[in-house]
């Protein structure tokens, strides 16, 4: 055997992910139609989970975003009801890990909202959020939830300001957070405060960041203390993003010629990269998506229509590239479905969705690992993974405990017992419904009528359970309650004024009631324009039936 074989063989590493390849969907599974956002900000724009999908999505006179269920796919309909109650720009969206009807939304009217989307989805716009966090002056650009602790969220601003929130705090209006991670003092080092991207370690015990300055840091979340910076100065730092079970960081950015990179750091000590890379030098932002469970990377870069694949592991080099997959169509973002969304029927150990805005187009990609047997479950492929239970209270996480996450099997039919004493008793009910899902095969064939009905009955005491464990507590016990001041008050006349004729509605009092009043009327002009452009067609159509009725009257006398 020659030397150069010897070394060819050497390098040469197998690996059952080298041959995954990546599987659109059709049009007719994807979700065609939808105006998705022009916003320039480097954010995912797209959240999912086995139930739904949120897409942020392009509208006139303040923020909304379309939360479709996940089996609704093909042509939406322009006029399907959003989520509307932002005033501005809605600037990313993320959903409960732990609460499948239950998302954050952040957006450039500097406030956080927090919606309950009903079990059977949005059926008319909705603008009455659960909760309002007001505590940033600036435009919120970035939100993240804790990744074990329940009702735990992260925001950070334009104001250079980074909050923790505990969500289940009592009242409509939050305004005071938990904790506060960074904030400016006497204007010294803002830029250490405007961060770029944030990524929470497995057990939520440490926050990896990267800021205006390009660098990357860890830090306490509890504390708020900087533990480590990093100092290398031939990387630009753009995403952070911990590496879970092999105790590393991966960031992406450019060199200083401008050419993007990835580059793996130890957490404990940030002075020196352990692995760097230049990939090619094109601009757009490189978006990192980490699997655990397969030690699988990828890299999606924003404007871009490849998606590159890569195998981590704890030896030299560290990283080993895959392949990649390749397309014509630039994604402006990507959203990706939790691992027990996954058909593990099809070996898919992983799922994007990609947001195509030169055709209005959300298009799923699975990663599909080839096997013989494909209908069985892959033990392999598919070793236990984070579930949706939380493994402990965000008054827990704060007196400073760190829990694992609760594992769970994606093998059909097999649960895994909590090793944590339970959360509240309501969360309880809240997972048995965020964990329904309604599925319709068209190779069923039509439902039957009796049992739509009782599917619409179930809808409904599902939903009013649901109510009933999100607000516990009697009506007649108002003792914490307070005003939600972002709101639509209700009508408070006792008789109908003077301006206004019985059948008409009153005069808006809020800026909430305008922005319902100003989507109601473009409605109404866009109907009116369509009538318009119609009207030649219209005008010869009946020209022609006056002129038939004539000459048939002709032909009668």
């Amino acid at each position: 055997m020659t030397l150069a074989e010897m070394s060819w063989r050497s390098s040469f590493r197998c690996s059952k992910f080298r041959h995954v390849f990546g599987k659109p969907s059709t049009k007719e599974h994807g979700y065609d139609g939808l105006p998705i956002t022009r916003s320039v900000h480097d954010n995912h724009y797209c959240s999912a989970n086995p139930c739904f999908i949120a897409v942020v999505t392009e509208c006139a006179g303040g923020g909304s975003f379309l939360v479709l269920p996940i089996h609704h796919t093909g042509r939406v309909d322009p006029q399907h009801p959003k989520v509307c109650g932002h005033s501005g720009r809605v600037l990313d969206v993320k959903w409960n890990p732990f609460d499948d009807h239950s998302i954050a939304s952040c957006s450039e009217d500097c406030t956080v909202k927090v919606w309950d989307i009903p079990v059977c989805g949005v059926q008319q716009n909705l603008t009455k959020a659960r909760k309002t966090l007001i505590g940033h002056s600036r435009r919120v650009a970035l939100i993240e939830w804790h990744p074990t602790a329940e009702n735990l969220l992260l925001s950070s601003a334009y104001d250079y300001k980074v909050l923790l929130w505990d969500v289940s705090q009592v009242g409509a209006v939050l305004r005071y957070p938990v904790r506060v991670v960074l904030m400016p003092i006497h204007h010294r080092y803002q830029s250490d405060g405007l961060l770029l991207s944030v990524s929470f370690n497995s057990d939520g015990s440490r926050l990896a960041v990267t800021s205006k300055d390009r660098r990357v840091r860890v830090l306490d979340p509890r504390t708020g203390r900087i533990l480590q910076v990093s100092s290398s100065k031939s990387h630009r730092a753009s995403k952070v993003l911990y590496i879970g079970g092999l105790k590393m960081l991966l960031s992406t950015g450019s060199s200083p010629w401008n050419h993007r990179q990835i580059v793996l750091w130890d957490p404990d000590d940030l002075s020196e990269p352990l692995y760097e890379e230049d990939l090619d030098g094109s601009a757009g932002v490189l978006f990192p998506f980490y699997d655990p469970d397969t030690h699988m990377l990828y890299l999606a870069g924003k404007g871009d229509g490849n998606i590159r694949y890569y195998e981590l592991s704890t030896e030299k080099p560290y990283i080993t590239f895959l392949t990649e997959y390749r397309s014509l169509l630039p994604q402006k973002g990507l959203g990706m479905m939790p691992k027990r969304g996954l058909d593990v029927s099809a070996c898919e150990v992983f799922r994007f969705y990609r947001l195509i805005a030169i055709k209005d187009l959300v298009e799923p990609l699975s990663m599909i690992v080839p096997r013989k047997e494909s209908g069985v479950f892959q033990e392999d492929l598919y070793p236990m993974t984070a579930g949706n239970q939380a493994a402990m209270t965000a008054q827990e996480w704060l007196l400073g405990i760190n829990r694992s996450p609760v594992l769970m099997s994606l093998k059909p039919g097999t649960r895994v017992a909590n090793p944590y004493p339970e959360t509240p008793a309501e969360k309880g009910l809240v997972r048995q419904l965020s964990s329904l899902r309604f599925q319709m095969d068209p190779a069923v064939g039509a439902v039957p009528r009796h049992n739509l009905d009782i599917m619409e009955e179930a809808f409904l005491e599902e939903q009013l359970a649901y109510q009933d464990a999100k607000y516990p507590g009697e009506m007649s016990d108002l003792s914490g309650w307070q005003p939600d001041e972002t709101q639509i008050p209700l009508w408070t006349y006792c008789c109908t004024p003077h301006c206004c004729e019985p059948a008409e509605r009153p005069p808006p009092t809020t800026e909430s009631e305008l922005l319902q009043a100003f989507y109601r009327q473009q409605d109404e002009l866009r109907g009116l324009r369509e009538q318009l452009n119609a009207k030649d067609v219209r005008i010869a159509q009946l020209e022609l039936d006056i002129k038939n009725t004539r000459n048939n009257m002709r032909a009668t006398f």
